[in-house]
């Protein structure tokens, strides 16, 4: 694969489902699934593909119903979406090609990198734990850590400042079009992978380059 990308980034910020590892079939499984228990909603694949990736429960509540859910929505659906998405993952997980050569190149040319999710903490130590990342990413921005969620550009601005770089010298990689929309809106240079969404919707979204995996990422970074 040839890359044909700016100058080294100042730093790298990492989305966790879709791009750590390709779980979005368990996503959106436990979707439907709790979806329809909990809402009493039918979902169907556009409603998946174009409402549902990318972002936080509850605001993808509000885009599936047109309301805000109230607290006592939100706690009962996450624990059961989450709790279902986990059942359905468990054992399942493995790291999206390339990426742990990607990690150990960064690490040796002192590139640092943040992981930037909608996800909750016990979803990323779920998956932490299952990619033997264990506490690899230790700045981390995650869905409880933010007041708007993607596409809003403010998860990503919080991980460029805990690494304590602008956006704008930072490289993002997201696999679907809100998280896209996040990173491009707040200035980072974003690399899309294909695990969700397709590459012509991701570039429309205002990524730099879509690709398969991280196969050859290292040799980039040389």
């Amino acid at each position: 694969m040839s890359l044909t990308l700016p100058a080294r980034p100042a730093g790298v910020l990492f989305d966790m489902d879709g791009v750590l590892t390709s779980n979005n079939v368990f996503h959106r499984q436990a979707w439907l699934e709790v979806a329809a228990e909990v809402l009493s909603l039918t979902l169907t694949d556009h409603d998946l593909d174009t409402k549902v990736d990318g972002g936080r429960n509850p605001e993808i509540i509000e885009r599936l119903t047109g309301t805000y859910p109230d607290e006592v929505l939100i706690r009962r659906f996450h624990e059961a979406k989450e709790g279902r998405y986990r059942t359905l993952a468990q054992g399942a997980l493995r790291e999206v090609a390339g990426l742990s050569a990607y990690l150990d190149a960064l690490e040796e040319r002192g590139v640092p990198f943040a992981l930037v999710t909608s996800a909750d903490a016990v979803n990323v130590e779920f998956g932490m734990a299952a990619l033997g990342f264990g506490s690899r990413f230790g700045p981390r921005v995650l869905g409880e850590h933010v007041t708007r969620g993607k596409p809003h550009p403010e998860p990503f601005e919080r991980g460029a400042a805990l690494l304590g770089l602008d956006p704008r010298d930072c490289l993002a990689h997201e696999d679907a079009v809100n998280g896209v929309l996040s990173a491009a809106g707040a200035g980072c240079t974003v690399v899309a992978l294909t695990t969700t969404s397709p590459a012509e919707k991701l570039l429309a979204a205002g990524a730099s380059l879509a690709v398969p995996d991280f196969t050859a990422w290292h040799e980039w970074l040389t």
